[in-house]
């Protein structure tokens, strides 16, 4: 099978480096992929609008695309590959709303009875000033951006001040570009966070997996969001009670709606949730995999996972099952000085090729790029390290001890990843 994956970061590199250990693979293509992923697959130019990836799909003879990021399913790559009869994993246009605009989401959870944070839709700025003054939501309230914002245009603000500003930023100075042009207010919720990932064909889902993630900048979840600064998986916070629960009041509800809307959905679903005292509550929806969680979901997979995701893109799971490894598997990003703000690109990296001959350990490129013969830094979040163990513990040992092998100028990472997989199993 030819296989095609879109996108360039960490997450791609997992999904590449994945489907690479299947052995019904023939050859894969990346566009525009990374240096790591160029190790694993054919790195292939091309523009990113939907037109010119049919176009390098069909001159290539690929039998299965995979889509990682959300921009591309956002344009509607999925709508103009299906209308070729071309097999691609990932939602169509209408379909990748859930994710592209808080307010469909929230309306959408409302039709449909899926439990979720109360809101309110804001138009304009003044009237997210009335809104705030009311305190009708409560404090801390959390201030959403209804579009795209690479996963920071999320503010949880504790006060009226501060939850003012995170309104200007967004609607009058547009931090967030367009996609703060709109704002959700939302109550804040309160509980520890799960992500919960199915693989999904428009009318059945297959689970993938947990995992749980750390998007703030600094120790001890302080300072802004990020894309995410690690990950870890399975999540221990589950168990087969509660995901029959999420599956039943949250998966399922999901694809049906939308099927019943008429924008059936097809390809990765990411569930993020808060573990609340009255059950679990959706903070938000991924139309694609996680940006980290993938780099420590992917690794656990067994069996036939390129099978299920060309199933998938066929609009046929029945019978499909995808196993998961009894291992653990933690992940820590290395970013850039400065991230997720102003970072400085181009300091070369040293100590990869040397990480990543490691027992029990992958390293996953996300922002490096290649410059005269180097391997240099060229995003925000540059390596995801993962170790993987029979516990949390060691493998967190594995991975922290892999990334002190890593160096460029700048680099930072957190140093409390895993710690509270640690704190509930004991180490299991």
């Amino acid at each position: 099978m030819r296989v095609l994956v879109i996108g360039s970061g960490g997450r791609e590199h997992a999904l590449v480096w994945r489907v690479a250990r299947d052995p019904a693979v023939g050859a894969i293509l990346a566009c525009p992929g990374n240096p790591g992923i160029g190790q694993l697959a054919q790195l292939v130019p091309s523009a990113m609008d939907a037109a010119a990836l049919v176009a390098l799909a069909v001159r290539e003879r690929i039998d299965l695309t995979i889509v990682g990021p959300e921009l591309p399913l956002s344009e509607g790559v999925a709508d103009v590959f299906q209308a070729r009869g071309l097999p691609i994993v990932g939602p169509t246009r209408a379909a990748a709303a859930l994710e592209t605009s808080k307010i469909f989401a929230k309306a959408f959870m409302s039709r449909h009875g899926i439990p979720t944070a109360r809101y309110r839709v804001c138009e304009t700025e003044e009237q997210a000033r009335g809104l705030l003054a009311r305190a009708e939501l409560g404090w801390p309230v959390v201030v959403k951006a209804d579009g795209l914002a690479a996963g920071k245009g999320v503010i949880v603000a504790p006060d009226e001040t501060a939850a003012l500003e995170a309104v200007a930023a967004m609607m009058r100075d547009r931090r967030f570009g367009s996609a703060g042009a709109r704002v959700v207010l939302e109550e804040c919720l309160e509980g520890p966070e799960l992500s919960v990932f199915v693989l999904s064909d428009g009318e059945r889902t297959v689970p993938i997996g947990t995992a749980q993630d750390h998007k703030r900048v600094g120790d001890g979840d302080r300072g802004p969001n990020t894309g995410g600064m690690g990950a870890f998986a399975p999540s221990p916070l589950s168990d087969a009670s509660l995901h029959a629960r999420i599956i039943r009041e949250i998966v399922d509800p999901v694809i049906r709606g939308m099927r019943e809307e008429g924008a059936p959905y097809a390809g990765f679903l990411y569930c993020g949730l808060m573990l609340t005292r009255e059950g679990p509550r959706v903070i938000e929806f991924n139309v694609r995999f996680g940006d980290p969680e993938a780099q420590v979901v992917l690794p656990l997979l067994t069996g036939d996972v390129l099978g299920a995701l060309r199933a998938a893109a066929d609009g046929d799971l029945r019978g499909v099952r995808i196993g998961v490894s009894d291992d653990r598997a933690v992940g820590v990003v290395l970013a850039s000085g400065g991230y997720p703000d102003r970072y400085e690109p181009g300091h070369p990296i040293t100590g990869v090729d040397e990480t990543a001959a490691l027992p029990g350990v992958v390293v996953f490129h996300a922002g490096t790029a290649m410059r005269d013969g180097r391997l240099v830094t060229a995003g925000g979040r540059v390596l995801t390290i993962v170790g993987r163990g029979a516990d949390f513990h060691a493998a967190r040992d594995r991975a922290y001890e892999a990334a002190s092998r890593v160096s460029f100028d700048g680099l930072h990472m957190r140093r409390d990843i895993g710690l509270k997989a640690v704190s509930i199993t004991g180490n299991a």
